[in-house]
């Protein structure tokens, strides 16, 4: 029968009792647990506040985990390389608020926005424009206390078609009592409303008025602004047209901005009574002189325009040729002391070749006339803007709304019409 061995004593083990042998493994336990602690420590601080920094999309971590272990995730609209122009620019935060938000293109120009009430959303004030890029950066809070940013960037896709403005009067002039806000484009205005809500009018002395479209001489669309009536001398009168990124339909996309000032000087205003051959220049009320003159030929084409006549420049001495008013080769010669009233070819000028008529008869092309001294005497009071009020019985009818200047034509609830907003 084979005999039973019995195991050969482990002099250590046997030596060693189990209490002791227990606590010996509870140690190493306990230092393993500190030090994957201690390793895991520096990973938790890093996490802790990190942002995105740099994203180049439309969303990024803001604040990083808050004390509940979520992130504050920041989104912002538009988005991407190409992305549609003429929106606002929206910036929404989840998981935490939003306490500030910046919107700036390349050149530094920023778009200025209100965060909500609830924080949790921003939206710009003005629309994104067509072609620019724009870098956005936002400043969170998450839900519990912890402060961080994030940055994002998108670019607008290019206008396919750009729409400019020519306007008058210039900019830090001084104009007289009647002269308007006008505004010619490039290209056709389809969209007028979201092109008129652009146009922000301020006056020194509260003056309200109203834009109305209209079509100008040269067959362009255009708006003016005018009070109800003629401005009080002194009002200080800006435009600050806001277009860059508003589409106007067909004629296409505006990419900047556009501006002027200018400042009423005194009220005057020159009267024309074609029937009695004279001229009065009115300032404050007062005659300060008449003036004899010879208006249009009665009869046919050469006959003068009635109606309110904005003087729109004084153009000193220029050529004058029948051909390009449609009276054939009537006359072409250099005319001193010229002031534009139309578009069409209407001036107050002198016109020493027509003396035997001044005072007498209507016997002019259309324009009109007087002497060199007394024309002299006119150029050097009037201003562009001062309104020449024409009376006659027989005339080509009333001056056009965009023929120069004549919104003045059209009464005050007529021109409110022509608002895109108000008509």
């Amino acid at each position: 029968m084979p005999r039973n061995r019995v195991p050969a004593p482990s002099p250590a083990r046997d030596r060693v009792p189990a209490r002791v042998r227990t606590r010996v493994r509870t140690r190493v336990r306990v230092r393993a647990a500190v030090v994957a602690a201690a390793l895991l420590a520096p990973l938790a601080a890093c996490s802790s506040g990190v942002s995105d920094g740099g994203s180049s999309g439309g969303s990024g971590r803001g604040a990083g985990p808050d004390a509940g272990g979520r992130p504050v995730t920041v989104t912002v609209t538009p988005s991407g390389q190409r992305a549609p122009a003429g929106r606002p620019v929206t910036v929404r935060a989840a998981g935490g608020t939003l306490t500030s938000v910046t919107v700036t293109d390349a050149e530094g120009h920023g778009l200025a926005g209100k965060v909500a009430a609830d924080g949790r959303s921003w939206t710009s004030d003005r629309k994104a424009a067509p072609g620019t890029a724009y870098t956005v950066a936002a400043a969170t809070r998450g839900e519990g206390g912890t402060a961080g940013s994030t940055t994002s960037s998108f670019t607008t896709a290019p206008a396919d078609k750009v729409n400019k403005v020519d306007w008058r009067p210039g900019a830090h002039s001084t104009v007289g009592v009647a002269q308007p806000l006008s505004l010619v484009f490039d290209n056709p205005v389809t969209d007028r409303a979201a092109v008129e809500r652009q146009l922000k009018v301020t006056t020194s002395d509260g003056t309200g008025g109203s834009w109305g479209w209209i079509r100008d001489w040269s067959g362009r669309d255009r708006v003016d602004w005018r009070p109800e009536q003629y401005w009080k001398p002194g009002t200080k009168v800006t435009l600050n047209a806001e277009l860059n990124g508003t589409d106007s339909g067909r004629g296409g996309w505006f990419v900047r901005d556009y501006t002027t000032s200018f400042t009423v000087g005194a009220r005057q205003v020159v009267k024309v009574d074609l029937d009695s051959h004279r001229l009065t220049l009115e300032r404050d009320g007062r005659t300060v002189r008449r003036i004899p003159v010879s208006g249009g030929t009665p009869g046919g084409d050469r006959r003068s325009w009635r109606g309110t006549a904005v003087l729109m420049a004084k153009e000193g001495t220029i050529n004058m040729n029948s051909e390009t008013v449609g009276l054939g080769d009537a006359y072409d010669k250099m005319v001193d002391y010229s002031m534009r009233l139309t578009w069409s070819g209407m001036y107050a000028h002198a016109a020493p070749w027509n003396a035997a008529h001044f005072g007498r008869a209507n016997h002019s092309s259309g324009c009109i006339g007087m002497s060199d001294a007394d024309a002299a005497w006119l150029y050097g009071q009037v201003w562009p803007g001062d309104p020449f009020e024409i009376t006659g019985e027989d005339t080509k009818g009333v001056v056009a709304p965009g023929n120069g200047f004549g919104a003045w034509n059209l009464s005050w609830t007529e021109w409110q019409g022509r608002s895109a907003l108000h008509g």
